[in-house]
């Protein structure tokens, strides 16, 4: 064989070991006679892992395998690419795959080569039969596509059922303590699962090692740490009077389980051979549906499932369709990137990756629905908590030797490098220019708001939304000794109801993700009607990279990129000055509306600047409404007068309770009010928060 060629082949399996010895690579027709690509269709029983350390792949393989309309779109015209013996001509040894990246289905063309080891059997994932080669073939494709086969050793399963399908995984993390000791929140858990079955979700399930233990230990009952299994069933069976006696409970709640090394692990209840399976016979357990399809299946109570599994994986999936029903997903999507302005350097992005740990959410059930957003004390509490933490790993960074900290100067930049051992960490001490977009998490205030924003809005009670910040893979690089995926996350921040340009003060902070070096990372969170921003971000200031920020939710909604500081002038412009202040008003409740006696009226609020003016939502029968509305205008004048009108809205014409005038001064900041209302039916008042400026891109 030519030397080019050898090391060609090699590059393709590993970039830091060498190949075993008699590794060969051949055509699946020397391995077998009349070899196919599917025999008897495709299901999870055709995985077998070889002596790659990918299970994360091969169980989200395994998940793709059990729904046709998923594996028909990675496989793309199956049936063209089989082989047809009665026409040898048209095989062309090569195989066409496809996988979703970074918002598009991404083509990979493979040949149909495949190494193979001394002893003649595929080295790596291979089928229970051995004229079967679709999975073989997959894997090498998904190889090519992330750089070769050793790229895939360790990885997440979350990601490659992203890859898979397009779908949006949502990983859950098992409070075992909670959920063993109440049975309430089992079975909300149960439901959830349930429900995402039902809609053709995809479930994994692994046991997290603890600290300093290794993979793929073995418990007790069987089960592996560290290992990818794939949830298959999820079941809950009305047990008849018989079985009620046997099995001590009148419903049954029950999962199936796979393992992708083709074996049943589990020996616990339910496992192979145990007592209760003993108690059935074949029909009594297909009439309950009991049944195990393919090898390395297993059943386990999910009472058991909750004990011995720590984290799990749901990949739901999301159709764009106007006919779409309204419990399902409907998705927005942007594509976006963090960036320097021309001239400004940018630097390693593994460097930033240097000794970040994941931020987790606080302790609870994780895997529950998450709560509605929580006033502005408990958010103000959340952030404090961030910050300190950020500040606690500021100092783990610090205590490295000093004698190994050398300075390094680059002349005419405001950033300040030091280099580290095994890697950079990059300081801005001074403002970085408003055009750079990538100014780090939330606890660098100075340069936070440099992120890219995106504004949605919802209307009616406001919903549950589900949001997920993907970042560019870069398992691809793995081969230049980088390839380590960035810290990133995203905050949301609540905006003015008729903000149309970039957030320039940090104003409240609605919800916000955990911090993962992960490629996806999703927050799933109840909002109420209003306009929001959404700032991905990466956890060090300085990281450049693409993303893709992904929106669910069950109504229309229009997710869009603010990219101007200022809104856009009028097109009566040579006519009209251009604006030379800008004012938020917040206006937080109003109070003594009606008399005691009087029923309180549905009552809704306009503010006005000049030309431009909010309205407010009705609030019915409230004698104290708590508007906490906020507003934002850019006017002509200096000083302008703002009006805040209440009015009672009638079955036919609605009725002025009374208004409320006030005018800005200079610059303030934060200025709280009380102003009686007047000129109407109410002495009632009304409580309002200003901030106003003179340099338009302060608030």
């Amino acid at each position: 064989m030519p030397e080019k060629v050898y090391r060609f082949q090699a590059e393709s399996l590993f970039y830091r070991r060498t190949p075993p010895p008699g590794l060969t690579w051949k055509r699946p027709s020397e391995l077998c006679k009349d070899p196919r690509l599917f025999v008897d269709g495709i299901s999870t029983r055709d995985l077998h892992q070889g002596s790659l350390g990918n299970c994360w792949m091969v169980a989200a393989t395994s998940c793709l395998a059990a729904e046709s309309s998923l594996w028909k779109k990675v496989i793309p015209d199956h049936t063209e690419q089989e082989w047809h013996p009665k026409r040898p001509d048209l095989y062309a040894g090569i195989f066409h795959f496809r996988f979703w990246r970074l918002g598009q289905w991404t083509d990979v063309v493979v040949d149909d080569r495949l190494p193979v080891s001394g002893d003649g059997t595929l080295l790596f994932c291979r089928s229970a039969t051995p004229r079967e080669f679709w999975s073989a073939l997959l894997e090498k494709a998904y190889a090519k596509l992330n750089g070769c086969y050793e790229a895939l050793e360790g990885g997440n399963t979350a990601e490659a059922l992203v890859d898979f399908t397009g779908g949006v995984s949502e990983p859950l993390s098992l409070n075992q303590e909670e959920l063993i000791q109440h049975a309430d929140q089992r079975k909300i858990l149960f439901q959830t699962l349930a429900h995402a079955h039902s809609h053709k979700a995809l479930i994994t399930c692994s046991i997290r090692p603890a600290e300093g233990e290794a993979l793929e230990s073995v418990l007790d009952c069987g089960l592996i740490k560290g290992h990818a299994y794939g949830v298959t069933a999820v079941k809950k069976l009305r047990m008849s009077e018989t079985l009620h006696s046997m099995c001590n409970a009148s419903r049954l709640y029950m999962v199936r389980i796979r393992n992708p090394w083709g074996t049943t692990d589990w020996t616990g209840a339910w496992g192979l051979g145990s007592p209760e399976w003993q108690q059935f016979n074949r029909k009594e357990k297909e009439k309950m549906g009991l049944i195990v399809r393919d090898v390395g299946e297993f059943w386990m109570e999910f009472e058991d499932f909750c004990r011995y599994f720590t984290d799990m994986v749901v990949c739901r999936l999301a159709e764009k369709s106007l006919l779409w029903p309204q419990s399902h997903w409907r998705e927005v999507c942007c594509h976006g990137a963090w960036t320097f302005t021309s001239g400004i350097p940018t630097f390693p992005s593994s460097s930033y990756c240097l000794n970040i740990k994941n931020q987790r959410p606080p302790s609870g059930l994780q895997w529950s629905k998450q709560r509605p957003a929580q006033r502005r004390d408990k958010k103000e509490q959340r952030l404090s908590e961030r910050q300190r933490e950020g500040r606690i790993q500021g100092e783990k960074l610090t205590k490295i030797d000093n004698a190994e900290i050398k300075p390094k100067q680059i002349k005419d930049r405001k950033e300040c490098v030091k280099e580290l051992e095994g890697g950079m960490e990059m300081r801005w001490d001074m403002q970085i220019d408003r055009r750079t977009r990538c100014g780090g998490c939330i606890n660098h205030r100075d340069t936070f708001l440099h992120n890219p924003q995106f504004l949605f809005e919802l209307f009616g009670g406001g919903e549950e939304v589900l949001i997920c910040l993907q970042q560019e893979d870069r398992r691809m690089k793995r081969r230049e000794g980088s390839g380590e995926n960035l810290p990133i996350g995203f905050e949301v921040l609540r905006v003015e109801v008729n903000r149309v340009c970039r957030v320039q003060c940090l104003c409240e902070q609605t919800a916000s993700s955990v911090y993962m070096d992960s490629r996806s990372v999703t927050l799933r969170v109840t909002l109420g009607p209003g306009r929001y921003v959404i700032l991905p971000t990466t956890f060090q200031p300085g990281a450049t990279g693409r993303f893709l920020l992904r929106f669910f939710s069950h109504s229309h909604v229009r997710l869009r990129e603010l990219k101007e500081e200022l809104p856009a002038p009028s097109m009566w412009r040579c006519c009209i000055p251009d604006s030379s202040a800008v004012t938020t008003v917040h206006l937080l409740k109003a109070s003594g509306l009606s008399h005691p006696k009087k029923t309180a009226p549905d009552v809704y609020a306009i503010i006005r600047c000049e030309e431009d003016s909010v309205r407010t939502r009705v609030f019915k029968k409230d004698e104290s409404p708590e508007f906490n509305t906020k507003a934002i205008f850019y006017s002509r004048k200096l000083k302008s007068k703002i009006s805040i009108e209440l009015w009672r809205r009638g079955l036919l014409l609605d009725t002025f309770l009374g208004g409320a005038r006030l005018q800005t001064g200079g610059s303030e900041r934060g200025q709280n009010r009380v102003i009686d209302l007047q000129g109407g039916q109410s002495r009632g008042s009304v409580f309002v928060e200003i901030s106003s400026s003179h340099c338009l891109t302060d608030l």
